[in-house]
């Protein structure tokens, strides 16, 4: 019992302050979990066109598993590519520059096998995330070096790589060698080398899996040779009407083309599958930023065996690979990260490759180069509602006759033919004209001026990718 001056429940406060002070103690001193540093998978797709996945409208080719992924995350809607071909584009991606000052601004091939090197100079976001503790990995097509020179993977901060080197080599789906690291790996011509980098891709998360791991997957697919094994090819045999390919300037015949094309696209979705698969048996999907991307618009009609009309492949916009028009650089964005990325959502926010390498540094807690051209995605990630940006999009290419593009808000630039001495500059505003078959630069010169300003001073001259006929 208690007494009337409560002396024993006085007794029992002190007790119950000193239990708790010292539980306090104990958990002050004990290390508090923290969640690990998110994993990020980047998949770039080769000369996927903008309507080529279901979930971008896409009713021919079947891609249940990218329009998972944009049914789990969100899926960009005016998202671009760093350029209108590969190598540029690539570059644009790994760096953060844009190729008004990027390195490599257009294709440029070397003999035997390889591109123009990537300089040692330039820092990669593969560098970038190494430093920050993480394993990182290649595997697909690089398009940035010869096989042993700086530009190398192995020398732009990928621990491992597995795959072509050589944009021109990957042409074919069945060579006689890819590269493991700077080792070159015979094949037997009977091993379809997609299958062989989605497993090699897969093994890195295997082997990975304890630590954070950066997974560039730059598949070459669906870029030409038209090849696919027959157990793909069989999923669409007898679906449409569909001429035999019968090859030529360098490309090789296929007698169903559009069964070929549109298998191609579902393999590689298959694998995309596969990846996520993974992530979830080993239970890093909640800690795994996926992104699934293409290189540069779908390639120009009837190329190759190609059909981009049949399949609606720029969903109607303007030009294709080589255009700086819309349908050459719009691309499919999805990216899927659960809990972190809004599920179900779409984001409309004008953005682009150069924007990737500020967003994967920030939500890896690496800090992007000072010279950095993007902006961080990471609010148009968790609430697209809210996303704005105040830089323009700038992009350049020598080939093609020498084309410059610029957006600001809605409006567009475009400026062709540069190389034969062309110096007008076409304008559109991208809101009520998607298509760009209304140039307005005579009714808007307000905005002309504006546009202009920005296509002049986000150029600057290299000689080795020259815009005009009087650079030098």
């Amino acid at each position: 019992m208690l007494d009337a001056r409560g002396h024993p429940a006085v007794m029992l406060q002190r007790a119950l302050v000193i239990v708790c002070a010292s539980v306090l103690a104990t958990c002050a001193s004990s290390p508090v979990p923290s969640r690990r540093a998110p994993n990020v998978v980047l998949i770039v797709a080769d000369d996927l066109g903008w309507g080529e996945l279901g979930c971008y409208g896409q009713r021919k080719i079947r891609t249940p598993r990218i329009d998972a992924l944009a049914a789990e995350g969100v899926r960009f809607t005016q998202f671009y590519a760093g350029a209108p071909v590969c190598a540029p584009s690539r570059c644009v991606l790994l760096t953060g520059k844009h190729n008004g000052h990027g390195a490599v601004r257009d294709n440029f091939e070397v003999q035997p096998e390889g591109q123009l090197d990537l300089p040692s100079s330039e820092v990669t976001l593969a560098e970038v995330l190494r430093e920050r503790g993480y394993a990182t990995g290649c595997f697909g097509k690089w398009g940035l070096s010869a096989p042993d020179t700086e530009g190398h993977p192995n020398a732009q901060g990928f621990d491992e790589f597995f795959g072509y080197i050589c944009q021109r080599q990957a042409h074919d789906f069945y060579p006689d060698h890819l590269w493991r690291n700077r080792e070159r790996v015979e094949l037997d011509r009977a091993q379809y080398s997609h299958d062989l980098v989605a497993d090699a891709a897969l093994a890195f998360v295997r082997e990975q899996r304890e630590q954070p791991f950066f997974l560039y997957v730059p598949f070459t697919i669906p870029h030409l040779a038209l090849q696919v094994p027959e157990d793909s090819l069989a999923a669409y045999s007898g679906a449409w009407e569909d001429p035999p390919y019968e090859g030529g300037k360098g490309y090789k015949p296929h007698p169903t083309p559009r069964a070929a094309y549109a298998a191609m696209v579902t393999r590689m979705d298959r694998d995309v599958g596969r990846i996520v698969d993974l992530l979830a048996e080993l239970e890093l999907a909640d800690d795994t930023l996926v992104l699934f991307t293409s290189d540069n618009g779908p390639t120009y009609d009837r190329v190759g065996g190609s059909d981009s009309d049949f399949f609606e492949s720029t969903a109607g916009l303007r030009g294709f690979k080589g255009s700086v028009y819309e349908g050459g650089l719009r691309v499919p964005l999805v990216a899927r990260w659960p809990g972190r990325a809004r599920a179900g959502f779409t984001c409309a926010l004008p953005c682009a490759f150069v924007d990737l390498f500020a967003t994967i540094a920030s939500e890896c807690g690496a800090a992007a180069p000072t010279v950095n051209d993007g902006i961080a995605l990471g609010a148009a990630l968790r609430d697209p509602s809210v996303a704005t940006r105040a830089r323009p999009l700038y992009w350049e290419l020598a080939g093609y006759g020498g084309q410059q593009a610029a957006r600001v808000g809605d409006w567009k630039a475009v400026r062709r033919e540069m190389r034969k001495g062309n110096e007008a500059i076409e304008l559109y505003d991208l809101a009520t004209d998607v298509g760009e078959t209304r140039d307005l630069a005579s009714q808007r010169p307000d905005v002309l001026a504006r546009l202009r300003e920005v296509l002049e001073r986000e150029h600057v001259d290299a000689p080795l990718f020259p815009l005009t006929k009087t650079q030098k």
